[in-house]
């Protein structure tokens, strides 16, 4: 019998058209003076206006913080607990991609609990209580609204985690129409982040355990089967709703089931170049996929399956060959940057991003393969 731990959000709504109730949603968790933390696009698209209108139904008074800021920087994070406190906020609601959610879980977490945040930078170093706290995804990628894990850029453009408990929201809500409107870049960036989460989750070294097994599978059998249709049809309700349920999936696995060197190498990208966090996850996955194939081969056989369902391998081998050569195929059909040097990578930018991805030994130590300074730096070349 393994014995394991494990923890997720503990109400989770899933239906088309509830971030129209967010209002009443809020009420039912106490809260009387809501801040919203998004981003300026996702206000000038609109998507705010049925949520306000909701708020003012049920007499509850809301507050919109709309600077959030990709990798959101240590300043950034300050300003939106600023703003909390400044609208005497008892409750927060994160609203967006991930940023919008990571930075949510935190002024939630300092709005009311002063605390420095390089002080708990790490795993169980951040003390309670917190607001309330909402989270609303409008992108199928992160499953932030499922993890206890906010991610912020430092001054010196290192990433690095708060990872606590404390950072699960009371309560998810997963409305497929916020994401109708998104491009098909965002879209691809996006989905193929979740399809990363879930396939570290399974291969993790550490935490691998029976129900973040399930989960993960499930997600990427969900996220495999409707990418393609939501990029080619973008207002596809239903294959939006099904990849953001494998998103939701994906984000329980891997908060369970810690993710590897795909985000490891991920993370200096996003630092140092604003690389889109999805995006960078989408560039290493080939690379760390084969070199990950002598530790994690008979797991990739496993997993094959679930995005190619119905279809059978003669032996072992030929399904780890098959799932790597399906994910690289996948990546490759998204209409979006392939290499690094697209993104303004230098060559010679490389040993620094090598050596940055070596500090993150929080996640390296999960994946199933050892990496060191030099395999960093030949995976970089390789996506390069």
């Amino acid at each position: 019998m393994m014995d394991f731990v494990f923890e997720t959000t503990p109400k989770l709504v899933c239906e088309v058209g509830a971030a129209a109730r967010l209002g009443e949603m809020a009420k039912d968790l106490g809260i009387r003076r809501a801040l919203i933390v998004t981003d300026a696009g996702l206000v000038a698209a609109g998507l705010l206006e049925p949520v306000e209108a909701g708020f003012k139904t049920v007499g509850t008074a809301c507050a919109l913080f709309c600077d959030v800021l990709a990798d959101p920087p240590e300043e950034s994070v300050a300003l939106a607990v600023q703003a909390a406190r400044a609208a005497g906020a008892d409750g927060v609601i994160g609203f967006g991609g991930g940023s919008s959610l990571d930075t949510a879980k935190l002024v939630a977490l300092l709005a009311g609990t002063p605390q420095d945040l390089p002080d708990i930078y790490g795993i169980g170093l951040a003390k309670g209580p917190r607001l309330p706290l909402i989270q609303v995804p409008t992108t199928a990628g992160t499953g932030s609204e499922v993890t206890p894990i906010a991610i912020v850029t430092t001054p010196t453009s290192e990433k690095k985690g708060v990872v606590s408990s404390l950072l699960y929201p009371d309560l998810a809500v997963l409305d497929a129409r916020l994401t109708l409107g998104l491009p098909p870049r965002v879209t691809a960036m996006t989905g193929i982040d979740a399809m990363v989460h879930a396939i570290e989750a399974y291969t993790t070294r550490h935490k691998k355990n029976p129900l973040s097994d399930s989960l993960a599978l499930r997600a990427l059998g969900l996220l495999g089967g409707n990418i393609r249709a939501v990029i080619a049809d973008g207002r596809d309700v239903a294959a939006r709703a099904a990849m953001l349920q494998g998103s939701l999936l994906a984000g329980i696995a891997f908060a369970n089931a810690p993710v590897g060197a795909v985000h490891a190498l991920a993370y200096p990208l996003g630092g140092h170049f604003h690389v889109p966090h999805g995006l960078s996850n989408a560039l290493m996955l080939g690379p760390v996929l084969e070199f990950n194939r002598p530790a994690a081969g008979e797991l990739y056989a496993e997993l094959a399956p679930a995005i190619m369902p119905g279809r059978s391998f003669a032996t072992p081998d030929e399904a780890v060959a098959a799932f790597i050569d399906a994910m690289r195929d996948l990546v490759a059909a998204m209409p979006m940057e392939q290499q690094l040097e697209q993104l303004g990578v230098r060559q010679d930018d490389l040993p620094m991003l090598a050596a940055d991805a070596m500090k993150v030994q929080r996640l390296l130590i999960n994946n199933r393969r050892d990496v060191r300074y030099d395999d960093a730096l030949d995976l970089y070349r390789q996506a390069w």
